[in-house]
């Protein structure tokens, strides 16, 4: 296994390309036999004859103005999307209670805000998380849609709308 890993080492640096003014390289066995390489000589070590490579001369004068070289700070994509309930779905519930969650990627931060829309209303104030519990919806179709807000209240990712239809036992 040794002798193989040792065979492909060799193939691979006498295949590389060798600049000529790269340092040489030498072989010899260590005192269990087995062939070392290295770019520093010691006693009983031979130079390693390698073949002239392709070599690529780079040039000083680029002109690296034009160059674009600037970190610069990667913004995070973010999405959000409700996950229950799901769209056209009927809540039967007398007391008119629904239970929305929502879920956000990547991984919720400190300072994001969820601001959730009933009926193209927000209601309440945003929360820093994606889940709600709502009562006495009165009976009929609703539309709940959230945004994502970062630190500074600015609007980063919305869900898209989604429709359920609340049930609820009539007094008539």
């Amino acid at each position: 296994m040794i002798k193989i890993l040792l065979l492909t080492l060799l193939g691979i640096t006498l295949a590389a390309p060798v600049h000529p003014s790269t340092s040489k390289i030498y072989v010899w066995r260590n005192e269990k036999g087995v062939l070392v390489f290295s770019d520093s000589p010691r006693p009983g070590a031979e130079e390693v004859k390698t073949k002239p490579g392709n070599v690529i001369q780079s040039s000083t004068s680029v002109d690296t103005e034009v160059l674009d070289i600037k970190p610069q700070e990667a913004k995070e994509q973010y999405e959000i999307a409700i996950t229950i309930p799901k769209n056209n779905a009927t809540i039967r519930d007398n007391t008119g209670s629904i239970y929305i969650s929502g879920g956000i990627k990547p991984r919720f931060k400190p300072g994001l805000q969820v601001q959730l829309y009933l009926d193209g209303e927000p209601h309440q104030k945003p929360q820093e998380h994606s889940m709600f519990s709502l009562r006495n919806i009165d009976r009929g179709e609703h539309k709940i849609k959230m945004l994502l807000l970062d630190e500074k209240g600015k609007v980063i990712a919305s869900s898209t709308s989604v429709t359920f239809y609340m049930h609820r036992a009539s007094a008539k």
